[in-house]
Order: structure tokens, then sequence, then C-alpha cells
């Protein structure tokens, strides 16, 4: 098993709180400070007197000093820079000696702090204390997870109540289970920074551990930038065998010559994300029946004694841009991009599971743990006509790809030890952009190969103004791809769950939808449609199945902001339903998000804080089944029940001090005077009653 470090971080941040306060406190009582709306300075002015303040001197010494010995932790959620001041204020501040030479001083702002995705605009850090952070910041995978259902702990997955469609999972090994927490090419920021930008992310766990996630980015002279980031998680957890520990280490970098002729992008990354199984609650009238005994959760039998899962994923890219002319009257580009990702899934186990099997007969010669992985190796080409508002490009794709096994099967299974193929494909982009009110994006992808057949994906979506101040955007997708590797084929010691996926057609989806975001009350209404042709997915056994007819979903919801004074109240609702093959994709007819609370400027302005109470809902459903062999969710048996029809109630509080947010929250409180009865799937009960706290700090150098 994979254990990683204890962290011992949380009393220094408490005690340093105080001091945190305290300092800003001073800064800002030489500076008064702005309206609560605007994007907070990066760096407070700074003074041209020869002597500064002691107080503040020393202060300065104690939070260099820890944060030295604590480490540097990234993430920042960021808005666009057309979304916040539009006029740039200086960059340096000219000192006039009286003589001939003055002295230039170099003035950050926040502009000086941007970063951005390969193909995205650049965009700044944003350090306003918005209401959803407090859906973002108190998540461990930092993301908002409306429409799934965590499990019990942190870094064991969640359930999605919702149908989505994974990129990642296109051509490669990726179980469901594991994809929450991945880091695709499209996740990877690039940053450009004036100063040396530090920052990070702290998490306490479940019973024992935590999780810190660190980033460190420079630039290198004005056309080069590097970062580092990394993010190390351990959890216990409640019940028996249900640790979790992750981690991953990613590098990145960005060039860009004098002459803006050539421009690279290269990163790597490495995530190792491992699992206790434990199969969930052996009994769950045990849970239900009030036995004081089994308010301790780790007295409660579980399934499995000696499993774990791994799965480790590894990614090298680098792609380049060569601009052979100079004048904007041949805006042409050549990009070359070449990448290569592995990906490998373990489920390990001392002996047989007796929860797996009936008699001996059911078990293969073949080790108690097995491995699988796959392979990609992709090569493109690709020319582009580059203008502000209009861009396209187009280019040639050569994949090598691979799945297979790590222990070569009984030859009379007929389940070959790897799979392999040359693939040859097509790619092209393009953006318009008209008056500033319409905005168009169009990608297709197109690739052939023998052993997994065509691949086909268009993505487009279109976004505009029809009156101020209201947007549209309309989105149609189409994909059609091999399953997911993960259903293709499956080694295992069980005869029962050692499979391959014969002659499987191509899945199809059609994806239709629009949001409307309305000026009143930040509403965004929303509809999606998909059409889901040679759905596959796992049936009770555990076993790969294609339907012959098609799942349909429709989802219709909506999100608004109501304010009076300081009280603010945020709801989110979405409605769905399948119109045909309701049994193939179970899901909650209602998911519901409320969260009301109040904010307003404390500690004479030198903070802000959040204080409320947040209620997630789902209505009751004959919820899939988690299989942990692949790390999957399959369809209820005879012996399942449904879960849901349960609120999930949590009260927090954040603050915010300059460029920290700090953020604790009383999950799931109402099982302080309730019995808990909310599950993530069957036989796996979410969380009961915690402390969660988190602490985000971005500091520019």
């Amino acid at each position: 098993m994979v254990f990683i470090a204890d962290f011992f971080w949380l009393k220094a941040l408490f005690s340093c709180l105080k001091l945190l306060v305290h300092f800003s406190y001073i800064c800002s009582s030489k500076q008064k400070m702005k309206s609560n709306n605007k994007i907070d300075h990066p760096l407070e002015k700074q003074s041209n007197s020869s002597f500064q303040n002691i107080s503040k001197r020393k202060s300065l010494k104690i939070l260099f000093l820890f944060l030295f010995l604590c480490g540097f932790f990234p993430h920042a959620q960021v808005v666009n820079k057309t979304d916040s001041n539009r006029v740039k204020s200086q960059d340096t501040l000219v000192i006039d000696s009286g003589k001939k030479d003055s002295l230039k001083i170099f003035k950050p702002t926040i502009y000086d702090y941007q970063y951005q995705t390969q193909f995205s605009e650049k965009k700044i850090f944003d350090t306003v204390f918005t209401h959803d952070k407090t859906f973002i910041f108190s998540q461990y995978n930092n993301k908002n997870n409306f429409g799934r259902i965590q499990f019990a702990n942190i870094g064991e997955g969640f359930q999605s109540l919702v149908f989505e469609v994974n990129p990642e999972q296109n051509l490669a090994l990726l179980p469901t289970n594991k994809s929450y927490f991945l880091l695709g090419i499209n996740d990877i920021k690039y940053y450009d920074v004036k100063t040396p930008t530090t920052a990070f992310i702290y998490h306490n766990s479940v019973k024992s551990g935590a999780e810190l996630t660190s980033t460190y980015t420079q630039n290198i002279g004005k056309n080069f930038n590097f970062a580092v980031e990394y993010t190390g998680l351990r959890s216990l957890g409640l019940y028996q065998n249900s640790l979790a520990a992750q981690n991953h280490v990613l590098f990145s970098g960005h060039f860009k010559s004098k002459n803006n002729k050539y421009e690279a992008f290269a990163h790597y990354l490495h995530q190792n994300i491992n699992n206790q199984e434990n199969g969930g609650i052996e009994n769950v009238d045990l849970f239900f029946n009030g036995d004081s005994r089994f308010d301790n959760r780790i007295n409660l039998p579980v399934n499995l004694s000696n499993s774990e899962s791994r799965f480790a994923y590894r990614r090298y890219y680098f792609s380049q841009e060569f601009r052979p002319f100079s004048s904007e009257k041949f805006p042409f580009k050549i990009r070359h991009t070449i990448f290569h990702q592995a990906n490998k899934f373990y489920y390990e186990q001392d002996s047989p599971q007796s929860f797996y099997f009936n008699d001996v007969s059911e078990l293969l010669d073949y080790p108690y743990s097995s491995k699988k992985y796959s392979k990609n190796l992709s090569n493109t080409v690709s020319v582009l006509f580059d203008k502000e508002k209009f861009k396209l490009d187009a280019g040639v794709r050569h994949q090598i790809i691979k799945l297979g096994i790590g222990t070569a099967l009984p030859n009379y299974l007929d389940i070959p030890q790897e799979v392999s193929e040359n693939r040859i494909g097509a790619v092209g982009n393009l953006f318009i952009k008209l008056f500033d009110k319409v905005e168009l994006n169009a990608n297709l992808e197109i690739s052939a190969g023998k052993e997994f057949g065509s691949f086909f994906r268009s993505a487009n979506r279109l976004k505009f103004e029809p009156i101020k101040d209201y947007f549209v955007t309309a989105k149609v997708n189409f994909q059609n791809a091999s399953p997911t590797f993960n259903l293709l084929m499956n080694p295992s010691v069980y005869k029962n769950f050692t499979f391959k996926l014969n002659d499987p057609a191509n899945e199809t989806t059609t994806e239709i939808g629009a949001d409307l975001n309305l000026k009143w009350f930040q509403s965004v209404l929303s509809a999606n449609y998909f059409r889901v042709d040679n759905y596959t997915y796992l049936n009770a056994n555990a076993l790969p199945q294609q339907s012959s007819s098609a799942l349909n979903i429709t989802q219709i919801g909506g999100e608004a902001t109501f304010s009076y004074g300081k009280f603010h109240l945020n709801p989110k609702v979405l409605f769905q339903s399948a119109v045909a093959n309701k049994d193939l994709f179970p899901m909650p007819n209602f998911i519901g998000r409320a969260n009301l609370f109040y904010q307003t400027k404390a500690f004479k302005n030198a903070a802000e804080i959040q204080a409320g109470v947040k209620i997630y809902y789902f209505t009751k459903f004959a919820s899939r089944e988690y299989f942990p062999i692949l790390n999957e969710f399959i369809l209820p048996g005879t012996t399942s029940y449904s879960i849901g029809g349960q609120p999930i109630a949590d009260v927090y509080f954040n603050m915010k001090v300059k460029r920290m947010f700090f953020f604790i929250e009383a999950q799931h409180v109402n099982t302080t005077f309730m019995q808990n009865k909310s599950f993530a799937a069957p036989n796996y009960p979410i969380g009961d009653f915690r402390l969660n706290i988190g602490i985000v700090w971005y500091l520019f150098s």
C-alpha cells in the first residue's frame, strides 16, 4: 500500500492567521479599501520614504519565515481581464533625484499576474471573495461538484448523478472513479508573472492526514516562464480499509521569442490515485439500527479486507508554433504538437475475496493482483491562419495506441495480452468573432484504425449578445468513438469478471444545449439534450453490454443570486429524465442546492467574512452500485436499494484577508440531531458530521 506522509501545518497556519489580520490592518491604514466588487491590488502601494514602520517590518519577517517553513501551495480561480477594470495602471514609478539620471522602480499591478491554457486568452488572478468560491475551495479536488455525491472519505471519489461525457476517456484507459482528479491537456496552466509567485491550498482530511497543493512560478527574462506544482493527499477515512492517497507532480513551461515568431508550450505530469477498497459496509441494518457500538464507524464490518486500486497517469507534452512571415498581411503559423500519455490501472489483493465468488471453481489460475494499461503517442502538424478575430487551423495527426494487460491470460479465453495500432487522422479548429457580439468556436477531429475503429468528434459553440448584458451560449457536439478502454477487456483471478467485449460498435453521442445569462439576479437558465446510440454499460453482473436502442436524456436547470443588503441567497436546480431506457442510467429526477449567506467587511475593513448554510438535495432513485475491481458503476442487482431523498446541510464561516482565503465548514451538520441516512452508492454511506478546514493563499513576491 502507498502512504503519503502526514502533514503538520494546521497549528502553524492558525497561529499565523491573527498575525496576518494585524499585518493587513497596518497596511490598510495607509490606503483606503476600495469597493467590494473591485479586484484587489496584488501588491500594496510602496512608500517612497526611507524609513518603514517597525511593526510592519517585523510582521513581514515573521511571515516570510513562516512561508519558508511551510512551503507553498497552488490554485487560482480567475476572471477574464475583460471582466475587470479595463484601464491598466502603470507598472513603473519614476523617481527624479534632481540629477541627470532618474530611478525607475517597478510597481506591479494585478494585470502583471496572468495565466492561460494553451488555446485560451490570458486571464488574471482573481482575489474577489465571490460566493462560488465556497463550492470550489471547500472541495478537495477544488471543483464545483454540483451533480455529484461524494463518498465518505475525501479522495475516495464521487458518484455522478447526471450524465457526463469525459473527453479524457477517449482512446484511453481511465476508470470512471479515478477521473475526477486528473488534469487533462486543456487543464494545464501556463503563467506570465512579473515577479516570483507562489500559491497554496490546504485541506484537512478525515480522521488523519491532510491535502496540500503548492505552486511556484517565475519568469526568466520577459519571454520564458516555468512553473512547478505538487499535490499530496492522505486521508485515513471513517470506515475500515478506506485509506485514500494521491499525489501529482507537474512541470510546465512557456516560451515566446522577442520577435513573436516562435512560441512553445511544454509540460510533464505524473499523477497517482490510490485507494483501499472495502466493498462497502457488509450489513446496512447495522448502520440503521441505532446501536451505539457502531457510532464509531470503524466497528462496522465491511465486505473487503485486503484490496486496493491504484492508477498511475503520466504525460509528456510539447507544442511549438512558428510564424514564417513577420508582416501582419501574412498571419500564418506552422504548429507541431507531440505528446505521450501512459495510463496504468492495478487492482491488488493479498488473496481471493469471498465477496466476489462462491466456489473455487470460479477462480482462474492467475495472479491475485491484476494490471492493465494504455499508451498513446500522438504527433500532429498543422497550418494556422491567425488573426485576432479570425483563426483557422487544419492539420494531420498520427497516433500509436496500445491497450494491454500485465500477465497473459490462459489461451482458451482468447483474450490478447496487448492490442496496438497505428492511426491516421486530421484535426481542425475555427474561431470567429464579429462586432464583439458574436463568437463561434468549432473543433473537429477524425482518425481511423483497424483495432479500435473510426473516431469522429465535433464540438461547436456559439456565443452572442442579442441585448446588452444578456448572453446566449448554444452548443452542438457530436462524437463517434470506441467505448472506454476500461470496458473493452479485463483480466482477473475471478472468472466472472474476466472479459473481452467482442466487436463492439462505436458509441455515438449527440449533445445539444444552450445557456441564457440574464441581467436580473445574475441568473443563468440552461437546457441540454443527449442521445447516445450503442450505449455501453456494465450490467448487474459487472459485464459490459451495448444497448440496441438509444439512450435519450433531457436536462433543464437554472441558477440565480438574490440579495437584500448583506444577505444573499444563491439557489441552483436541475431537472432531468430519460425519455427511454431509463434503467440503463438510473438518475435522480431533481438535484437542488441552496446557499444562504451573510457577507460583510470586518476588522476595520482589513478582512471580509462570509457566514451561511448550504443545503444539497436529490430525489430518491434506484442507484447504480460501485464495483471496486473496475472502479466503475454497475446496474443495481436484486438486493440493491434506492438512495437519496435526504438533505445534506453544511454550516460555514469563510474569511478573506488580502489574498488569503480561510474556510471552515461544519459538514453534514444535520446528522448532529438526526440519523445519517444518506448514501453515495448502495452500501457506501456519505460522511457523518465533521469540521472541514481549508486555506488558500496567493503570494506575489
